[in-house]
């Protein structure tokens, strides 16, 4: 089987309809974002909602997870949904029965659709293929192995939990298992990386032959451990031309190994980009489940409370009738005016380098053509080689991609 990324077709809206930006996405099919906060140990640069040694916390927090899923069900009952996503954290620590009770509940509350991408991350260490095989067996067609380098002291650095050996066995055991669509994550720019030692990992990754692949630039978010070496010197503080080198270095290669980049840090063979993540990337909705996951529906943008214990008692303790997309859990919403959601849009969508941003279908969402409300601006980045405009979208040069954060601060 193979999984397509092509556009969900637009919902045709009225002219009377067009400045109400959550009509446009109210019928787009949703995107489910599940957050398991559990891991064996913290990875030094992760500054994601995780917690190790609650392992006697991950069977009540199933229950709570398929209560909260069924509350959203219960507002927008048969709803369809194209996508799910079981993020974290480190989801292959959950058992295949648990990933079939939490995949039964969706099928049950809404309108899953038979093609939909289901994906899970996964930790090298976790994977055999018997677990492999009934996983997928629950619904599971799409696995993102965390692989994040092929060098040991730089695993032993990022604190990660496997070795280049568990990485090559893993992606054996997903294969074996029936995973036919596969990705795998690296880190670069990281303190005392070379240029040398990333090519090695690029060269690794390549010869895994994953149907995609993920590239992050190490970022030193707060309270990570990353961070504090850093900032008390016993690390050397990442060196941004470095890093761009290295970017550079992985387009190339990548490019040669076949695969086509369609976002600025995502690249896939043909038919395999990530659904979910274009579901964020054109800021369509996407519902989020579980401890500190974050969601986006309705014109509403919304995180859920932190902590695991308080999230299980507040499923517990659950009454009826919250208001979509809000359930017990919910810590903090609030509704996005129609100035953000431009500002949010452009952010989004000028990440898809081959896509960009279709100006025909921003003028149906928001009633405006996207060059003429930020004319000036793009005008002086297409004179400068950072902006590609056509009748049809607007996107990033190859030069752009590389000043894109720049480019994302002026216009938003």
């Amino acid at each position: 089987m193979e999984y397509y990324s092509e556009v969900v077709p637009l919902p045709q809206l009225a002219c009377s309809q067009v400045l109400c930006c959550n009509v446009y996405t109210s019928d787009l099919p949703f995107s489910l974002y599940l957050h398991i906060p559990f891991c064996k140990i913290k990875c030094s640069y992760c500054a994601f909602n995780t917690y190790i040694n609650l392992d006697d916390l991950v069977e009540p927090f199933i229950q709570a997870l398929i209560q909260e899923i069924e509350i959203v069900a219960a507002s927008r009952p048969k709803h369809p949904v194209w996508t799910v996503y079981l993020g974290g954290g480190t989801p292959s620590l959950l058992s295949p029965e648990q990933i079939d009770r939490v995949l039964q509940s969706i099928r049950t509350g809404f309108d899953l659709d038979p093609n939909a991408e289901i994906s899970m991350e996964a930790n090298p260490s976790d994977l055999s293929r018997d677990y492999m095989a009934d996983v997928c067996a629950a619904g599971i067609n799409r696995v993102s192995i965390g692989m994040q380098s092929a060098n040991f002291n730089e695993l032993e650095l990022f604190a990660r939990r496997h070795d280049n050996d568990a990485v090559v066995r893993a992606v054996s055991a997903a294969r074996g298992g029936g995973v036919k669509n596969l990705n795998l994550d690296l880190i670069y720019g990281a303190p005392h990386q070379t240029l040398k030692s990333w090519e090695n990992s690029l060269d690794q990754l390549i010869a895994l032959r994953p149907d995609h692949i993920s590239l992050y630039a190490l970022s030193l978010e707060e309270g990570t451990a990353m961070r504090n070496w850093v900032m008390k010197g016993r690390l050397p503080e990442p060196d941004d031309d470095l890093a761009a080198d290295m970017y550079e270095l992985a387009s190339e290669q990548l490019e040669a190994a076949g695969y086509e980049q369609y976002e600025i840090s995502n690249w896939s063979k043909k038919g395999y980009a990530c659904r979910h993540n274009l579901q964020y990337w054109r800021n369509w909705p996407y519902p989020g489940f579980g401890p500190g996951a974050h969601g986006y529906a309705d014109g509403v943008r919304y995180s859920t409370v932190l902590s695991p214990q308080r999230y299980i008692k507040l499923m517990r303790e659950a009454g009826a009738d919250y208001v979509f997309p809000r359930t017990p859990a919910t810590e903090q919403a609030e509704f996005v005016d129609r100035e953000t959601e431009i500002a949010e849009t452009l952010l989004m969508g000028l990440r898809l380098t081959q896509e960009g941003i279709p100006r025909t279908a921003f003028a149906e969402r928001f009633g405006v053509d996207l060059v003429e409300i930020r004319e000036s601006l793009v005008s002086r980045f297409v004179h400068n080689g950072l902006l590609e405009v056509d009748s049809n979208s607007v996107r990033l040069t190859r030069r752009g991609r590389l000043l894109s954060n720049s480019i994302f601060r002026e216009l938003v």
